[in-house]
């Protein structure tokens, strides 16, 4: 399923979600124009789970240096798709959920959501020497919040069927909802080995920004969470 948009308009200008989807942008540009470079620059900015999980690994990194990571690898993404997916999912999302806790709030709720999946994310790959990178795990954070704030906002979506496009209009909580728990069978099936045919997607980082962002909503939102 592919959103196309929601029909839910936001409350005034959401300038912090432009501002994110412009930086994520501006950092691909740069990763574009590092030719041979890339892989260092991402071996470096990207979150690694073996820098932190296996000490003669870790004792090789200062402190700031394992730290860097868990804010970088959330502006970073590994190709066209990658980036256009994320920014439009953010783009659809984000808004309203901007609107509904103010700008300055908005952008420490996303950085904060993007923390906890990534640390989610270690946590269940502990092991892998592959830099995740992407701003998936921070806008999973608003997905969980979109999904308190707006269960019954409609969502138009496309659903291809036997290479049939089809569009659909569904509300909020069935579209969010089937989204989550593809992403927990999905992590899940990855723990136990049958989900290396999907290798690269972080799956668990998408299920603890989600969770994250619930929480969390509570304490930037408290008068939206009880509504």
């Amino acid at each position: 399923m592919i959103p196309l948009k929601d029909i839910n308009p936001s409350k005034g200008v959401p300038v912090i979600n432009y501002f994110i989807i412009v930086l994520c942008t501006f950092a691909f540009l740069y990763e574009l124009q590092l030719g041979g470079h890339l892989e260092d620059f991402l071996f470096t900015y990207g979150l690694i789970p073996a820098r932190y999980t296996k000490p003669e690994i870790a004792i090789h990194f200062t402190l700031m240096e394992q730290i860097l990571p868990f804010f970088t690898s959330m502006f970073l993404h590994g190709g066209w798709l990658h980036l256009i997916g994320n920014m439009w999912i953010l783009h659809i999302f984000g808004d309203n959920v901007e609107g509904e806790i103010g700008h300055l709030s908005y952008l420490l709720f996303y950085v904060i959501s993007g923390l906890i999946a990534a640390s989610i994310q270690v946590f269940f790959n502990p092991s892998s020497s592959i830099p995740t990178i992407g701003a998936s795990g921070a806008i999973a954070g608003i997905m969980g919040a979109y999904f308190i704030l707006y269960p019954r906002a409609r969502i138009l979506t496309f659903i291809p069927i036997f290479f049939i496009p089809y569009l659909i209009v569904l509300p909020a909580y069935v579209f969010l909802g089937f989204w989550f728990i593809l992403q927990f069978f999905s992590g899940t099936f990855s723990l136990l080995g049958r989900g290396h045919h999907v290798a690269g997607i972080a799956w668990w980082a998408h299920v603890g920004g989600f969770i994250g962002g619930i929480f969390l909503l509570n304490l930037f939102g408290k008068k939206a969470f009880r509504r």
